[in-house]
């Protein structure tokens, strides 16, 4: 047997520079694989292909016929770490000479493991590496990371979640593209332009047509839904979103006005444009309507709603957020507009809510719904208490109308591709993507998706990992050409497509459950990032996705949609719907833990990423904390945990 050689991530990293790109992935937006659809704490990318390239490489220490002082050994071990420093930045993701040096010190490691030479050819350290290298394997692979750069640094990466939404996204990640690798679109207007198609440029130009002929499908059928605004010099502009607000009914037995409740009514706080919705109280009617105004005319007054509870504005009744929650799973909480955006030039426009726009929406009549409730225990979700029960009702009528429009158009463009004779592999694969442009769609055309008074644009549902009851949201216009519209989340996953690599060793995608670990691979390189106690409810999270991804792509992946729901029982998380469900987190992530080591490689270390936030916790015996560095190496307060032999 040959005997085990210290790796580089044991012995010293360049830590400062893992660091800095880690974190500068917060900025980086189109082309980035996080982009493609959303998950709840995504690894670096950065972190993870400096933690594989150093698990994989020899320290010089390991060598000392080749590096015989400590001198010689500090010099090679210098080198490796530019060799890191390069990598890691996010620019020299697929530049091949970056990578070739990278693949090339990897397959040396590999060759002396193996007593053999190593090649020095591109294509040549490729095949070496596929033929010869252990699998890098993450059982809990969920947002993909890990596996993503596996492939591109040539190893063979393979991929298990239990979740399907985890699955769905590795697969787009790492197995799709290479299947698609140098081959030219299918679509009509791509095909005549004679261009030359590199890696997975072909697919993105699929996925950007067909997402345009839905578009414009869409825009037919259920454009009269998204009425341009009326501008008071006659003129008109497209809306971007329109603004809500919730209500009750007011508690007062003399008043029983509709009370809106608004954490603030400011609706933009950008220099030189800024604005803020005034309420205008009828005490007649008893009614209150709104009339955005510029902050020349006044200043915004404080919400309607906060921590305690919410004011009428009529009557000045305060009512605590435990009324607030009986009336709302009675069914009398309801909607108001508060204000539209429409597009302008140079800022957005803020208009008052009219007649016209408010019809317009209440004209929805949605045909179909997506199925699946609430679990009544969810961890991290915390809206059920105000009558959120069903997935469904988490969409306004006009925006669950535009998806099921948008799901049956991705239907008839899988026809149309078979009619452009795309094979049924390619029409799937295109449908896959374009799918996942729907799941964007629906994390951020949902009635929990706030309007940013900082910046001018609708948020996603998740800047949390939760759901969190939310007062005044906003709506945006699929068909707009602004924040959030349907071709944006169309370009978002092209962009992320053409960042991907494609010439893969043989990559694989499953869904499995980490406790059984039933598929075996001949001695693998486990590196992962387990779950962390009840800090993330993946299962119940992405449920959010999976009602409307299931019927869009089962007939696509049908044993990985075939559930109602995604798998929860077997989900290691200290979730509550679990007896004693810290003592049962434990015994399944150390069942899976055993698991790992029982089936790792011997010559190269396996790594896990570890630790959440920094804290001490003693609870009979054992102790928590953070592993290695506390310097901050992700989006999520996430750092780089030890890494060692499991």
């Amino acid at each position: 047997m040959t005997p085990y050689r210290k790796k580089l991530i044991e012995v010293d990293l360049p830590l400062d520079a893992i660091n800095k790109e880690s974190a500068r992935e917060k900025s980086i937006r189109h082309g980035h694989p996080s982009t493609l659809h959303h998950w709840w704490a995504r690894r670096p990318l950065a972190a993870c292909r400096a933690v594989l390239f150093a698990s994989m490489v020899d320290d010089p220490s390991a060598l000392p016929d080749e590096f015989p002082t400590e001198e010689a050994q500090k010099a090679e071990r210098n080198r490796l770490h530019s060799i890191i420093e390069e990598l890691v930045v996010w620019e020299n993701s697929n530049k091949e000479r970056v990578l070739h040096e990278a693949r090339h010190e990897i397959a040396k490691s590999v060759a002396r493991s193996r007593r053999e030479l190593c090649p020095a050819l591109p294509d040549d350290v490729l095949a070496y590496l596929r033929d010869n290298a252990p699998p890098i394997y993450d059982p809990f692979a969920g947002g993909g990371s890990i596996p993503l750069e596996a492939q591109r640094l040539g190893l063979r990466a393979v991929a298990s979640d239990l979740n399907p939404l985890a699955v769905l996204i590795n697969k787009a990640l790492i197995e799709l593209p290479p299947k698609v690798a140098g081959k030219p679109p299918i679509n009509p207007d791509a095909r005549s332009a004679g261009a030359e198609w590199r890696g997975a440029a072909g697919l993105a130009a699929d996925v950007r047509y067909y997402g345009k002929w839905m578009r414009d499908r869409a825009f037919e059928r259920i454009g009269h839904l998204y009425p341009k605004a009326k501008l008071p010099d006659g003129g008109e502009a497209t809306v971007i979103a329109w603004l809500w607000a919730r209500t009750i009914p007011c508690s007062n037995p003399v008043c029983g006005a509709s009370m809106p409740m608004m954490k603030t009514f400011q609706l933009s706080k950008k220099a030189g444009n800024r604005h803020w919705t005034r309420p205008v109280i009828d005490f007649a009617a008893k009614r209150v309507h709104f009339i955005v105004q510029d902050h020349a005319d006044g200043v915004p007054q404080d919400g309607t709603v906060d921590r305690n509870g919410a004011r009428c504005l009529i009557c000045g009744n305060n009512r605590p957020l435990d009324y607030v929650r009986e009336q709302s799973k009675a069914g009398r909480m309801g909607e108001t507009m508060i204000a539209v955006v429409a597009e302008g030039s140079p800022g957005r426009l803020f208009l008052s809510p009219s007649a016209e726009q408010v019809t317009a929406a209440l004209a929805a009549k949605p045909q179909w719904r997506p199925e699946g409730r609430l679990p009544e225990k969810a961890l991290g979700v915390a809206v059920q208490g105000y009558g959120f029960l069903h997935w469904n009702q988490m969409f306004t009528e006009r925006q669950l109308v535009t998806l099921t429009t948008l799901s049956d158009l991705l239907r008839e463009a899988l026809d149309l591709m078979m009619n452009h004779s795309a094979s049924k592999e390619r029409a799937n694969i295109i449908a896959t993507y374009i799918g996942l442009a729907i799941g964007r769609t629906v994390n951020s055309g949902c009635n929990f998706a706030k309007w940013q008074n900082l910046g001018d644009f609708v948020a996603q549902i998740f800047t949390l990992n939760a759901i969190p009851m939310i007062w005044d949201f906003a709506e945006a216009n699929a068909f707009s050409n602004s924040t959030q519209n349907w071709m944006a989340q169309i370009e978002w996953v092209t962009k992320s497509i053409q960042m991907l690599p494609t010439d893969a060793n043989s990559p694989d995608v499953y869904q499995a459950d980490a406790s059984a670990m039933q598929q075996a691979y001949d001695g693998p390189i486990i590196v992962t990032d387990p779950p962390y106690y009840d800090n993330i409810g993946y299962a119940d999270l992405s449920d959010f996705f999976y009602v409307w991804l299931r019927p869009l792509l089962r007939d696509i992946y049908p044993e990985l949609f075939a559930s109602i729901s995604a798998p929860k029982e077997a989900e290691i998380v200290a979730a509550p719907r679990f007896k004693e469900a810290r003592k049962r987190f434990e015994e399944l992530l150390g069942k899976s833990l055993r698991l790992m080591r029982e089936r790792c490689a011997d010559e190269f270390p396996s790594s896990l990423f570890y630790a959440y936030k920094q804290q001490e916790e003693n609870d009979g015996g054992r102790a928590s904390s953070r592993l290695q560095d506390n310097r901050d190496m992700a989006n999520e307060d996430r750092t780089v945990g030890q890494t060692s032999r499991l």
